[in-house]
């Protein structure tokens, strides 16, 4: 009688990940009076990559529809925390996001791929999953979606700003405005900016990590992830402050991306705050409050 033969080998096929839109919402947190916080929300799911999260900062009252500001963090796109506005915010009690929702917002901060984890475009690409993720559950969440404001501060108002920009072209709906702070705008143009002293084919530089190449040394790519590459006459508002002592994203940048908007007939607010250093250092307490302020009021105006 013949061995028995081995069973014929089925080859493993890891099943496929979750849809991010069909996931339980985290457990609310209550970080300060009338607030509630869902941390940790997966918005993104991509194989071989970590789980892209975002929390939700929401009025106590459930179902109440609020506008929502989608807040993308700085860092030189290599590093930073999603739910830090920045070093001159973190002694707030209550903090800026809990103010937010104070004001009458939503407030939803986001991960995206770092540099050191892919290049252009995928940054801006995590942003409109978000924004996606968002719309899809907004009745969940009890936001009012269609009126979003798009804010970043630095490498993340790079980011706002693109997506405020390409949002159409991606499917998705157009934003009511983008608030953005100290925004490199113009990556080709940020030697010139700079004066002397950046080294446009340096492959170390923040840019070029993003890039995956110098500006210098592959311009056309740089000029591809330049907000000012992609403004039209259908750019939703824009709100730029910038200090004009700022020795890390030089003040032009702003300036750049308000000519570009004035010119294709879109609104653009330019604010310059003098003697402000990069992160709104070298300024007293109340120039930082007021931008906060400025920010807050033009995002209520578009979300009417």
């Amino acid at each position: 009688m013949p061995p028995p033969s081995d069973p014929p080998s089925v080859p493993f096929v890891p099943p496929a990940p979750p849809d991010p839109a069909t996931l339980p919402l985290p457990s609310p947190s209550r970080p300060a009076p009338g607030v509630r916080l869902l941390r940790g929300a997966v918005y993104q799911l991509l194989e071989g990559r970590r789980a892209l999260e975002l929390d939700v900062w929401l009025p106590e009252e459930a179902g109440a529809h609020v506008p929502l500001i989608v807040f993308v963090h700085g860092g030189g796109w290599h590093t930073g925390l999603r739910d830090n506005m920045g070093p001159r915010f973190r002694s707030w009690r209550p903090g800026p996001f809990a103010r937010l929702v104070e004001a009458g917002f939503a407030v939803a901060c986001l991960d995206y791929r770092l540099s050191g984890e892919a290049h252009f475009p995928a940054q801006r690409d995590d942003v409109t999953a978000a924004l996606r993720w968002l719309r899809t559950r907004a009745d969940e969440l009890g936001v009012d979606a269609s009126r979003t404001v798009l804010w970043g501060e630095s490498a993340g108002a790079h980011l706002a700003a693109h997506a405020a920009l390409s949002a159409p072209a991606e499917g998705i709906d157009p934003v009511r405005g983008c608030v953005c702070w100290y925004v490199p705008s113009d990556l080709v143009a940020l030697a010139g900016d700079h004066g002397g002293g950046y080294d446009a084919h340096d492959p170390a530089t923040y840019e070029a990590r993003l890039l995956g190449a110098a500006a210098g040394a592959d311009p056309e790519r740089a000029r591809a992830a330049s907000p000012v590459a992609h403004v039209t006459a259908h750019a939703p508002p824009f709100l730029l402050l910038h200090g004009t002592a700022d020795t890390a994203v030089p003040t032009r940048q702003s300036v750049r991306l308000a000519d570009a908007l004035r010119e294709a007939g879109a609104s653009v607010e330019l604010r310059l705050i003098e003697g402000a250093q990069h992160l709104w250092m070298g300024v007293p307490d109340e120039r930082v409050t007021e931008c906060f302020e400025r920010s807050v009021e033009f995002t209520r105006a578009r979300t009417r």
